[in-house]
C-alpha cells in the first residue's frame, strides 16, 4: 500500500511540474491571452529579419507580435500587419523601424511614438517605416572604403 501512494505522490508532482512548464512557456510565447490587441500595418523596404512571430517593442518592452507579411506586387515592398496591446495609445506621427538585437541577434520591430496629441485609430497604416540595414553590405562599405559603390 505505501508502494502504490509513492507512486501517486510521484505522479502528481509530475503532473504539477508539467503543468508549471506549460504555463511558463506560454507566457514566454505570448499566449497568455491577457489583454486584446488591435492590429495596425505598415509597408518596408526591405523586411528582412522578421517574419509572422517576431516581437513589436516598444522603449524595449514586448507589446505585441508580427501577424501578417507579404508582398506588394504593385509597390515591390513587404506588407505587415502587427498587432499591439490595446491599452497603448499610439500617436499619429508613430514611427516603425526593423531594428537588431546586436550583430549577431535576430530582428525585432520597433515602435518609436511621435509626439502628436492625436492617436492612430485601430487598423490604420503607419506611414513612417525604417526598413532594415543589411549587416554585409555595411561591412563590405567598411572593407572597401566606404565612398565607393
Amino acid at each position: 500500500m505505501a508502494s502504490h501512494a509513492t507512486e501517486v505522490i510521484t505522479g502528481g508532482i509530475v503532473l504539477a511540474g508539467a503543468v508549471g512548464f506549460f504555463m511558463y512557456a506560454s507566457q514566454i510565447a505570448g499566449f497568455s491571452g491577457a489583454g486584446s490587441s488591435d492590429v495596425y500595418s505598415a509597408s518596408f523596404r526591405s523586411a528582412e529579419g522578421i517574419s509572422i512571430g517576431t516581437d513589436v517593442r516598444l522603449a524595449g518592452v514586448k507589446v505585441g507580435t508580427v501577424t501578417d507579411m507579404v508582398l506588394n506586387p504593385t509597390t515591390f515592398r513587404a506588407d505587415a500587419s502587427f498587432s499591439v496591446q490595446s491599452d497603448i495609445p499610439l500617436p499619429e506621427d508613430t514611427a516603425v523601424i526593423v531594428a537588431s538585437e546586436g550583430l549577431l541577434g535576430g530582428s525585432f520591430v520597433e515602435l518609436l511614438p511621435g509626439g502628436s496629441p492625436f492617436n492612430l485609430e485601430p487598423g490604420a497604416e503607419i506611414e513612417d517605416t525604417q526598413s532594415s540595414i543589411s549587416v554585409v553590405n555595411l561591412l563590405m562599405k567598411f572593407v572597401s572604403g566606404g565612398d565607393e559603390e
